[in-house]
C-alpha cells in the first residue's frame, strides 16, 4: 500500500482550498540498518548460539587452491585454501517474502558470533586483503549462515627421510576450535568425504601429488577436554628424476672414472695419485651438497647409503693403488739384492727404467744400456761417458719398438691386485646396485 499525504493547494482561496493526495517517493524511503534487520543489538553475541543446550554444529569445507611450498629443511608446506563454515543462529533470522539470503563483508563480524577455528601445528598464517579483506558472510532468513575466507597457511609436516629421495610424505592440516570442546561445538566435515575439492591445476617441481582425502578425530587436552578435530590429509611422492641427475649420476661417474686407474702402468705413479686424489675429493663435494639442502636428521638415508658407498669404491681404489705401489717396491728390492750378491752391479730393466726417466721401455731395446757398478763411481763415471754416444740411437730404437707394443708392455708391467681389481671393484658396485634399486624402488 502506498503512503499518502494530505497537502492543501495553496493557489485556492483559505475558504476553498481542496484536500489533495499525493504519493510519497519510494527512494526516499530510509531503509533499515542491517543490525536494526537482524537485531545485533538485542542479542549478546558472546555467547554462541543455543548455549546452555546441546552443542551447535558447525560444518566445514574446503576447496584447496594451491600448494605453494614443501621444505624439507623446516619440515613445513605452503597451502592457500578457501576455508567455509556452515552454522545456524536464530538470532540472526529476519522476515523475506521472496526467500533472500544477505551478503555481508568482514565488517559484520566483529559484532556477531562465528567459529574459533584455528589450525594446528601452524607457524604462520594470514587472510588476504587484495584489494579487500577476503571475507564473506552470508545470512539466510532461517537463520542460517556462510562463513568464507581465504587463507594461506604454512603447517608442520613430520616427515621421514629414511628413503629419501626415493620416499613419499604424508602430511595433513589440521582444524580445530580453540575454545570450545565438544560440548559446546560440534565440528564436522559438511558433505563428508567430498567437503575436501582441489583445483585441477595444482602441481609440484619435485613431488607428485598422490591424493587428498578428509578425516575427523577427537583431541585431547589435560585441562580442557575433548576436541572435535578435522584433517585435510595428502600424499606427496617426490619426482626421482633431477636427483638422478644432481647426485646419483655424477656418483656413478666418478666411481666409474676410479677404475681406470687400474689401466694405468703401476709406475705412472703421478697419473694415478691425482686421479684417485681427484675423485675422492669430487665424491665429497657431491655428499656436501645433498647435506646442506637437507635437514641434520640422526638416522641414515637413502641417498646417503648410496653416496657413502660410492665414495668407499673411490676410496678404496686409492688404497688399492697404495697396496700396489709398496709391493712393487717391496718385490724390486728384492729382485734388486739378488742380481747385487750375484754380480755386484744393479742392472736397468725396462721397469726399473721407468722409475727413472717416466717412459715406457722395452727390454730389448733397453739391453744397450750400461750396467751400473754399485761401489765404484770411477767405473759408474766411465760407463755414463761411454754411454753418452748411444743416447740418441736408443731412445729412437725405444721408440719405434713401443709403437705397436704398449699394451704388451702394460700387461707385462701390472701388478696382479690391479688385475683382479678389474673384475671385483665393476662387480660388486654392480651386485650393490641391483639390490640398492631393487630395495628402494
Amino acid at each position: 500500500m502506498a503512503l499518502v499525504k494530505w497537502v492543501s493547494n495553496p493557489i485556492l482561496p483559505p475558504n476553498k482550498r481542496e484536500i489533495k493526495m499525493r504519493k510519497l517517493d519510494s527512494t526516499k524511503v530510509r531503509p533499515l540498518k542491517s543490525e536494526q534487520l537482524l537485531r545485533i543489538e538485542d542479542h549478546d553475541f558472546a555467547l554462541r548460539p543455543g548455549f546452555g543446550g546441546s552443542p551447535i554444529p558447525v560444518g566445514i569445507d574446503v576447496q584447496v587452491e594451491s600448494i605453494d611450498r614443501i621444505s624439507e629443511v623446516d619440515m613445513d608446506f605452503t597451502m592457500t585454501l578457501y576455508l567455509r563454515h556452515y552454522w545456524k543462529d536464530e538470532r540472526l533470522s529476519f522476515p523475506s517474502t521472496k526467500n533472500k539470503s544477505m551478503t555481508f563483508d568482514g565488517r559484520l563480524i566483529k559484532k556477531i558470533w562465528v567459529p574459533d577455528v584455528f589450525f594446528v601445528h601452524s607457524k604462520r598464517s594470514f587472510i588476504h586483503d587484495t584489494t579487500v579483506e577476503n571475507v564473506m558472510l552470508r545470512v539466510y532468513p532461517d537463520g542460517n549462515v556462510l562463513f568464507s575466507l581465504r587463507i594461506t597457511v604454512s603447517a608442520m609436516c613430520f616427515m621421514d627421510f629414511s628413503r629419501f629421495p626415493l620416499d613419499t610424505q604424508n602430511c595433513s592440516l589440521e582444524l580445530e576450535s580453540y575454545a570450545y570442546n565438544e560440548d559446546d561445538l560440534m565440528l564436522y566435515w559438511k558433505h563428508g568425504n567430498e567437503s575436501l575439492s582441489t583445483d585441477e591445476h595444482i602441481s609440484l617441481s619435485q613431488f607428485f601429488i598422490e591424493e587428498f582425502s578428509a578425516s575427523s578425530g577427537l583431541a585431547f587436552y589435560s585441562s580442557t577436554g575433548w576436541y572435535n578435530r578435522l584433517f585435510i590429509n595428502f600424499a606427496l611422492r617426490r619426482h626421482i628424476f633431477f636427483f638422478v641427475l644432481q647426485s646419483y649420476f655424477p656418483a656413478m661417474l666418478m666411481v666409474m672414472l676410479s677404475w681406470v686407474s687400474f689401466w694405468i702402468d703401476r709406475r705412472a705413479v703421478p697419473a694415478r695419485v691425482s686421479l684417485g686424489i681427484t675423485t675422492v675429493l669430487t665424491m665429497s663435494t657431491i655428499i656436501t651438497g645433498v647435506s646442506a639442502s637437507m635437514p641434520q636428521v640422526s638416522y641414515i638415508k637413502a641417498v646417503d647409503v648410496y653416496l657413502w658407498i660410492s665414495f668407499l669404491f673411490v676410496f678404496l681404489s686409492v688404497i688399492e693403488y697404495a697396496a700396489v705401489n709398496y709391493l712393487t717396491t717391496i718385490e724390486e728390492r728384492k729382485q734388486l739384492k739378488k742380481r747385487g750378491k750375484a754380480s755386484g752391479t744393479y742392472s736397468i730393466d725396462a721397469v726399473q727404467a721407468m722409475a727413472f726417466d717416466g717412459c715406457y721401455h722395452d727390454t730389448d731395446a733397453d739391453m744397450d744400456l750400461p750396467a751400473f757398478p754399485v761401489r765404484c763411481e770411477e767405473n759408474m763415471t766411465r760407463a755414463r761417458a761411454a754411454s753418452i754416444p748411444n743416447l740418441s740411437a736408443t731412445r729412437i730404437k725405444r721408440k719405434r719398438s713401443l709403437k705397436g707394443n704398449v699394451g704388451r708392455i702394460i700387461l707385462q708391467n701390472n701388478h696382479v691386485i690391479d688385475t683382479y681389481s678389474r673384475i671385483i671393484f665393476p662387480s660388486v658396485y654392480i651386485v650393490f646396485n641391483f639390490f640398492y634399486w631393487g630395495l628402494y624402488m
